[in-house]
């Protein structure tokens, strides 16, 4: 979340950067409660410092009538503050954690991915001299995916991975994190599950018809939709030494997602589904780092899909295309020659630099050096690979005229097969 000082001394800026994200949030009504609040906390204080000093004028005697009357009156008057305090503070915090972080200059204006700005292309669509299959038609040519079954058992959009493909997935996720490994990041594996105020406070929400987030019934807990749940909340209520950052992790996990409202021919098979694999890199580090680090996760995730010889665009991500805790975020597309009609740019990672929003709500800091005080972290997080849809690039992209798929060279020591079919 944003600090309230700055929300006070930059209402302007605050209220236009809303408008720009497409986030309706009263931020009138927030100063109101903010004033309110302050002004009864001070009153508060007041009043337990007056009743401090009678307690201790009246220590060892017998207090007279006009003493106890006035001790009556302070602690009838502490309790209803305390009262009132708890039900600003409640609302105030509400209203508060709707604010979206600040946005980074270079993220253009616009309100969906239609206004997303296209950085870099690299490597070229494949040109085929036969009419490519999508990965559905694949899957099944070579008995690779099985969706009916996978509804049958679970219900729409869950499948089976099957033969080949449960090889290749594995050889992805050993693909990432022996690289990740290599380049200095502590490998996780991490529960499915958090606490709700976790991935609240990730900026994630955990309620509500809105939420893609599952929820255990009769539990406080939710199956995590990314690992940034879980290793974002590693260090949740802890002051870390200065000399401890940058931190760089990466986790493994299943993530679960209910998609709500997601539909179309661009979504089908994997692309869009309920549960699916994803190694994701998770870093904490210190405000004068986080620009530099959102720079080395998008390096990573062009390195490894380089490396697969998958094309690729890079674009910046539009305001109004920004989750709340998102700073700046930029996505790396990938070319899937059987989405839409005749290929289009599909979604396979995301990379973000959150600044200090989740770690104000997580109370995530570092002892300053310098100053001494304890400071709010920088967090950021980025995919390395979401397995689901590394799938779909590799098939598609790699397909033969004969129906076989080429396994890239990068893969094969992993998958232990050079083709499918």
């Amino acid at each position: 979340m944003l600090d309230l000082r700055f929300i006070r001394e930059n209402l302007d800026a605050v209220r236009s950067n809303c408008a720009e994200r497409h986030v309706d949030v009263d931020l009138d009504r927030l100063i109101a409660l903010d004033h309110e609040s302050r002004s009864l906390g001070s009153e508060q204080q007041d009043v337990r410092e007056r009743r401090n000093r009678l307690a201790s004028q009246m220590k060892g005697r017998k207090p007279d009538e006009r003493e106890r009357a006035l001790g009556r009156e302070l602690k009838t008057r502490e309790a209803e503050l305390d009262e009132a305090l708890r039900k600003l503070r409640g609302d105030l915090s509400e209203l508060h954690r709707r604010v979206p972080n600040t946005t980074h200059p270079a993220s253009p204006p616009g309100a969906d991915e239609e206004a997303n700005e296209e950085l870099r292309r690299v490597g070229e669509p494949p040109r085929f001299d036969f009419e490519p299959r999508d990965h559905v038609q694949l899957g099944g040519l070579h008995d690779l995916l099985d969706f009916e079954a996978g509804a049958k058992v679970a219900g729409q959009k869950f499948y089976y991975l099957k033969n080949e493909l449960v090889l290749l997935e594995q050889a992805l996720v050993r693909f990432a994190l022996e690289s990740l490994r290599g380049r200095g990041y502590t490998l996780f594996q991490t529960p499915d599950l958090a606490r709700g105020e976790v991935a609240e406070g990730l900026g994630f929400n955990p309620r509500g018809d809105e939420s893609q987030i599952y929820s255990v019934a009769g539990t406080d807990l939710v199956l995590v939709g990314t690992a940034e749940i879980t290793l974002g909340g590693l260090h949740r209520d802890e002051i870390l030494d200065a000399d401890s950052l940058p931190r760089r992790y990466c986790g493994l996990s299943h993530c679960f997602r209910t998609e709500a409202g997601a539909a179309g021919r661009a979504s089908k098979g994997l692309y869009r589904v309920h549960q699916f694999t994803k190694v994701e890199m998770f870093v904490v580090c210190g405000p004068r780092e986080s620009a530099a680090l959102h720079d080395e996760l998008v390096e990573i995730e062009e390195d490894l899909f380089t490396r697969l010889e998958v094309p690729y665009r890079v674009v910046e991500v539009c305001r109004g295309d920004l989750g709340a805790p998102a700073h700046r975020k930029l996505d790396l597309e990938a070319w899937m020659p059987g989405r839409g009609d005749g290929g289009s740019w599909g979604e396979i990672t995301s990379a973000s630099n959150c600044t200090d929003y989740q770690a104000r709500r997580l109370g995530v800091r570092y002892r300053d050096p310098e100053s001494g005080h304890a400071r709010f972290c920088h967090m950021l997080n980025g995919t390395a690979l979401a397995v689901s849809r590394a799938i779909i690039a590799i098939l598609e992209n790699h397909q033969r005229a004969d129906g076989s798929i080429a396994i890239p060279a990068a893969l094969r020591p992993y998958a232990g097969f050079d083709s499918i079919g």
